[in-house]
């Protein structure tokens, strides 16, 4: 019985059924995941006699189909998966770096950025946050008129929590003379609704914040699809957060 041409190296598949005609007949659109990820491994595993799509396939799914879990894996993780070395890693790294590059120039920068309400702020931070394996939290520094100066990371937590004290938050805004701050940070699970701990440290940024004379205006977790924010909730009020 002849071998089916999908157990063959791609450049023996039938031309319409190769990742890189289809996807000049058809552009990209038209593509699978795996067959527009075979275009960035370009070649398959010679020892396995695996394809580049077949070892595509087998990359999604040990990460059950999640291109976001894909994009924030190590080297080392992605290496895991049977026929993906060192160098094809590099290959997916950099085509999710792009991907992520050319989403903050659409975006532009920060300063730029004119935000009007919690919706504003929370479609800006999820893409950048919401698939981070670790709690990230950011802190966005206002000028007197609410005009975003600049935002610092100043914690990186653990995969369930993030330590934060309230000098690491205030000092970037007393040094930048910021007249006001919005606090920002995820939650790896994607649940967006706030730990006992995030209303604790809510309630002591507000009261340092009332103290020093440097408000803060809201603080929003961000979620895969959603966020929540204390100052839309009515939780900033002076003992609810």
């Amino acid at each position: 019985m002849p071998a089916s041409p999908y157990n063959q190296p791609i450049k023996d598949w039938p031309e319409g059924e190769r990742p890189r005609e289809r996807l000049l007949q058809l552009g990209e659109d038209n593509l699978s995941e795996a067959e527009l990820m075979a275009i960035v491994l370009r070649t398959g595993d010679p020892a396995s006699k695996a394809s580049a799509v077949d070892l595509s396939r087998r990359l999604l799914d040990r990460f059950d189909n999640d291109l976001s879990a894909i994009s924030n894996a190590t080297v080392a993780e992605l290496c895991e998966a049977p026929g993906i070395g060192p160098a094809k890693a590099c290959e997916i790294k950099a085509a999710f770096e792009l991907g992520r590059r050319r989403l903050q120039k659409e975006d532009g920068p920060l300063q730029r950025k004119q935000f009007r309400c919690s919706e504003d702020v929370a479609s800006f931070y999820i893409p950048r946050l919401a698939d981070k394996k670790r709690e990230q939290f950011q802190v966005l520094l206002l000028d007197r008129k609410n005009r975003f100066l600049r935002d610092v990371m100043v914690s990186q937590g653990s995969l369930d929590a993030s330590v934060v004290h309230p000098r690491e938050v205030f000092n970037p805004a007393i040094r930048d003379s910021a007249a006001a701050i919005i606090c920002v940070h995820n939650h790896p699970s994607g649940d967006p609704q706030p730990s006992p701990e995030d209303r604790a440290l809510t309630r002591r940024l507000l009261e340092v914040g009332e103290t020093i004379g440097i408000p803060v205006l809201d603080h929003i977790i961000v979620g895969r699809n959603d966020h929540v924010s204390f100052k839309d909730e009515g939780w900033l009020t002076s003992g609810r957060g």
